[in-house]
């Protein structure tokens, strides 16, 4: 399984039409607000970095409300 963390910024105004709709994307385990440079963390599991990357390009992105986003892979050691 690849698991990833995706930073989200999102407009502002926007955030309550958008985080239930990241919510709702199968794959996505959990959505969290947060404040800093990023407005919301998600958390994604999935069996493929390709299954990653087509929820994070097709899905997450396509969010009317989402800004920008950058995700980070969990890597082991």
């Amino acid at each position: 399984m690849v698991k990833g963390y995706l930073l989200i910024k999102l407009v502002p105004g926007l955030e309550a039409d958008a985080l239930p709709r990241i919510r709702a994307i199968p794959g996505i385990l959990e959505v969290n607000l947060v404040f800093g440079q990023w407005d919301a963390i998600a958390i994604a599991e999935t069996k493929s970095l390709f299954e990653l990357s087509r929820i994070v390009i097709s899905e997450v992105r396509g969010i009317q409300g989402v800004q920008d986003t950058a995700t980070l892979v969990q890597g082991e050691l």
